[in-house]
C-alpha cells in the first residue's frame, strides 16, 4: 500500500469514528437530527481541514471527493439511530481515541509529505488529532475538552503518536509506521484512562 493510498484509508476511517463522537454530543445537548449531522460532520472534517490547511492541500480533501462527506453523514446517522450506544462511556471513549489516533497519524503523514522537519509534523499531526473536537466544542459553547481532560494524556497522545511516525517514516514500511504510531496514541490514552499517567497541574 502507498503512502496516498494509507492516507485515505487513515483519513476514512478517522471520520467515520469522529463523526459518531461528534453526534453523540450533539445528542446530549438535544439537537434535532439536522443539528447531529452538522455537529457529526463538523467534528469529522475540522481536524481534517486544519491539517489540509497547514499542508496547503486546497480545497480539503472532503470538497474533492464526497465520499468523506458521505462517511461522515452516515456516521452521524447511525449515532441518531443507536442513540444507547453513547450511554456505554467506554464504546465512546475507544471512539474518541480511535479518532485521535488515525488523525494524527494521518496528519504526521500529511507532515512528512511536505517534508516538514519534526515540529511541524508533530503539530500538523496533533491539530489534526484534536482540532475536530475542539470546533465541535466552541459550536456547543463548551470550553474545549482538551484542555481539561482531568490531566489526562489526550493532546500530548497524539504529538507522541505523529512522533513515532516521523522517527520511523525512514527506517520501516508504510503500514508498519502507522501502525506504531496508532499504538503508541492508544496505548498513552489507555494508561492515561486507568490513571497510570496524568499531567502536572500547578496548584495556585
Amino acid at each position: 500500500m502507498t503512502l496516498d493510498q494509507s492516507l485515505y484509508v487513515l483519513n476514512l476511517l478517522g471520520i467515520f469514528v469522529f463523526s459518531l463522537t461528534g453526534a453523540f454530543i450533539a445528542i446530549r445537548r438535544k439537537l434535532d437530527l439536522y443539528g447531529v449531522i452538522v455537529l457529526g460532520c463538523v467534528t469529522a472534517v475540522g481536524g481534517g481541514s486544519i491539517r489540509d490547511a497547514l499542508t496547503g492541500t486546497a480545497p480539503p480533501i472532503y470538497l474533492r471527493d464526497e465520499t468523506f462527506l458521505w462517511v461522515a453523514i452516515l456516521g452521524a446517522i447511525i449515532a441518531f439511530v443507536f442513540p444507547r450506544l453513547e450511554r456505554f462511556e467506554r464504546t465512546l471513549s475507544a471512539f474518541d481515541t480511535a479518532g485521535l489516533a488515525l488523525f494524527a497519524v494521518s496528519g504526521a503523514l500529511g507532515g512528512i509529505q511536505m517534508d516538514f522537519g519534526v515540529l511541524g509534523v508533530i503539530f500538523v499531526g496533533t491539530l489534526s488529532g484534536v482540532g475536530g473536537g475542539i470546533i465541535r466544542d466552541v459550536l456547543v459553547g463548551a470550553v474545549p475538552s482538551v484542555l481539561y481532560r482531568n490531566n489526562e494524556i489526550y493532546a500530548t497522545a497524539a504529538a507522541a503518536g505523529a512522533l513515532t511516525v516521523y522517527l520511523l517514516h525512514d527506517r520501516v514500511d508504510v503500514i508498519t509506521g502507522q501502525l506504531l504510531g496508532i499504538f503508541v496514541v492508544v496505548a498513552l490514552r489507555w494508561l492515561s484512562r486507568r490513571g497510570f499517567l496524568k499531567l502536572p497541574v500547578r496548584n495556585a
